[in-house]
Formats: structure tokens, C-alpha cells, sequence
């Protein structure tokens, strides 16, 4: 063959390449992504949790969205749906409370360096009177992790959201503010009533009407109405019933499930929305929720590793998995929830299940790190 035949075909089989005849990255991720299946399947197979909705995205694109398994086995079976509501638990955190103290906070009407005591002075006392609205949000504050609800429920009953709060303020830190790390829902119902305190409305309606409501995330909320119930995951089984609808988190329970720490209900679809907002500086469908300085506060590390919402490399951080990106953060939940991001490749992984079904004996750690694994590998888009 002569050399000018063999340049030609050269030049041929390069112009083939460069014009998009090759798989794009977005195919190469869906196909590499199917792997998932059989993973979930698998999961659900040992018991580990009855059903899922696995959700993978890159920028505006979706590349994976399954339901698996039922969302409710007893005291009936019922399938997943890829829009089943669930429970998010203590995604609750950076996606209600965290987010809404920083659009406070974009307003002008609070600084995270302020004493909580400033808004709560019952709350400065016994070792907290420095504690800032930060070390709340970074789990740094030196409250317990957590109060017992059942001491709580059979002395006021429930609801009692007030008798919570005020158990709160009254208790001793465990450590100086900023010094240790210790994961605490109480710091978060606190922050919950300081946006209260802030705006003159409570949790619930102060997040459907700033986040909720502007991303068209419609099938997010508090104490979800009875018209969602039959497409709700169900968690335990209380009393022969199964809680669905009903948060599952016992403090929350006592809020009136409209908590901090707990009581948002979500699909995936609705999750997606928000960490697209989240990887857009805050801005999405030309609305902007948060500022770009309020995102880079609730997503990079402030304190022991801990964002001031989300996780960055805390010792809660596995479920990232091995291959995620520096930098990517992190929230998972008691139910079986969780969400991780990569700023860089704007990749996200939203995972659902419902592994408190039906007897809080579900375990999610292996789907979260496989699930990762998987997903933090697949090529990055070229376009």
C-alpha cells in the first residue's frame, strides 16, 4: 500500500473519531452504571432492606434511576416507584435547616459567628454560653448527641416541642464549644427554632416557602398530607403498624414532626433538584436559593472535618466510598438515606431505602460504599 493511501485512511479513521462515532463518556457511564442492578438487587436479596430508588446525575444529565423492591412488605407488599416519598431522616439537616440558616444568613438577619444564647438565652448555660451558631452546624457545639424522648413523651406527653427545646437549653456540655466533634441532633432542632425565632415562622413552612417551594420540589415536606400516603416508604412497624407518613425519629416525633434534626419527606427526583442547585452555586432554573458563599460554607470543611450542613472527611464520611473525589460531600440518614456529591465532576449519588422497614434492622453501609465505588469511576464527560 502506498504511503499516501495508508496518510488517507489514517486521516479517515481520525476524522470518525473526532466527530462523536466513538461512545460518548454519557453512554460509556450509563453502561458501566448498569452495574448497579445487580448490586441493589443483591442487597435486597440478603435482607439488608426491602426496596430502594437509586439515583445517579452529572450536571443536567440523569444517568441512572431505579426503583428496586417493594416499599412496604407488612403488613402488605407493596412495589418501589421511582417517585416513592421517603423519609430522608437526618438528610433533613443540610437540606431544611442548614440551608435555611444560611438563606438567613444571605439576608443579613443572622451571622454563624453569633452565641446562640443571643437568640436562645435559656441555652447559655452549663458550659454553652460561647457556643456560635457555626459550631451547632459543624456538630462542634458540645451538646449530647442526643436526649431520651421516652422520659420526655411519658412526662408531657406528645407532642411537646417546647419541653424539648427547653430540655435542650438545660443541659450541661459535654465539651468546649469548637473542641470536639460529636454528631448531635439536638444542636439541630436548636437550629431549627432559631430560624423560627428569626423569621416568625417555623421550620417547616420558613423551607416550603424558600427552598422547597422555588425548586419545584413538590413532593417535598413536613408531615406529609394523607394524599401521599399510599406512595410512601414505610419505616417501622410500631404497635403492629407501620409508620409511613409519620417520622420515624423519636425526637422528632415529639416536635410534632416538624424537627431540625428530622421530619422532611422526599423522592429522588426532588433530591436531584436540590444538588443541582447546590453544584450551580445555589442558582437553579435561573432562581437563586442560596449565594455562592453560603453553598461553599455548607459543602468545604470548617471545623473536624465537618461542613457547616454537610460532611466532608469526618469519620461519618465512608459512605463517599473509596474513589470519590477530594472534596466531595456527604449526609446520610437513620432510614436508610443518603446523598454524595463531587463539586468537580458535579456527580452526584442519591441513594433511598427503607432499611428501618419493618423492623429497624436493615443495614445500608454496603450499598452506600458500592454504590460509590461505582459511580466515582465512570468516565467524565468530555463535553
Amino acid at each position: 500500500m502506498k504511503l499516501k493511501q495508508v496518510a488517507t485512511i489514517i486521516l479517515i479513521l481520525s476524522l470518525y473519531t473526532l466527530t462523536g462515532c466513538q461512545p460518548s463518556a454519557t453512554k460509556v457511564a450509563r453502561k458501566k452504571l448498569k452495574a448497579l442492578d445487580g448490586i441493589i438487587d443483591g442487597e435486597i436479596e440478603k435482607g439488608n432492606f426491602p426496596g430502594a430508588v437509586v439515583l445517579v446525575g452529572r450536571g443536567q444529565k440523569t444517568l441512572y434511576r431505579r426503583a428496586f423492591g417493594n416499599q412496604m412488605i407488612t403488613p402488605r407488599v407493596e412495589p418501589m416507584n421511582e417517585d416513592t416519598v421517603f423519609d430522608i431522616a437526618s438528610l433533613t439537616k443540610p437540606v431544611a435547616t442548614a440551608a435555611s440558616i444560611m438563606i438567613l444568613r444571605d439576608r443579613g438577619k443572622i451571622r454563624l459567628a453569633d452565641k446562640v444564647g443571643q437568640y436562645l438565652p435559656a441555652f447559655a448555660c452549663e458550659g454553652k454560653e460561647e457556643t456560635q451558631i457555626e459550631h451547632i452546624l459543624t456538630h462542634t457545639s458540645g451538646l449530647p448527641a442526643y436526649t431520651t424522648a421516652s422520659e420526655l413523651k411519658g412526662q408531657f406527653g406528645s407532642p411537646c416541642p417546647d419541653k424539648v427545646i427547653e430540655k435542650i437549653c438545660s443541659l450541661k456540655a459535654m465539651s468546649e464549644p469548637g473542641q470536639e466533634m460529636r454528631y448531635s441532633c439536638l444542636g439541630y432542632i436548636t437550629l431549627a427554632k432559631i430560624v423560627q425565632i428569626v423569621s416568625g415562622k417555623p421550620i417547616n413552612q420558613f423551607a416550603a416557602e424558600n427552598i422547597f417551594g422555588p425548586l419545584n420540589m413538590n413532593r417535598t415536606s413536613y408531615n406529609p398530607p394523607e394524599s401521599w400516603k399510599d406512595n410512601i416508604a414505610a419505616t417501622e412497624v410500631v404497635n403492629g403498624t407501620p409508620l409511613r407518613g409519620t417520622v420515624h425519629d423519636p425526637l422528632a416525633q415529639l416536635m410534632d414532626g416538624i424537627s431540625g434534626n428530622a421530619g422532611v419527606f422526599s423522592t429522588a427526583d426532588d433530591l436531584e433538584t436540590f444538588c443541582r442547585m447546590l453544584l450551580n452555586g445555589g442558582t437553579y432554573n435561573g432562581k437563586q436559593i442560596l449565594s455562592p458563599e453560603s453553598v461553599c460554607l455548607l459543602t468545604t470543611i470548617a471545623s473536624h472535618g465537618r461542613a457547616c450542613g454537610f460532611d466532608v472527611q469526618s469519620s461519618y464520611a465512608w459512605i463517599k466510598g473509596n474513589n470519590a473525589p477530594e472534596g466531595t460531600f456527604c449526609h446520610s440518614g437513620y432510614t436508610g438515606t443518603s446523598i454524595v456529591c463531587d463539586p468537580s465532576g458535579r456527580i452526584f449519588v442519591i441513594i433511598l431505602t427503607n432499611r428501618a422497614h419493618p423492623d429497624d434492622k436493615g443495614t445500608v453501609k454496603p450499598v452506600r460504599t458500592k454504590v460509590a465505588d461505582i459511580a466515582f469511576e465512570i468516565p467524565k464527560d468530555r463535553g
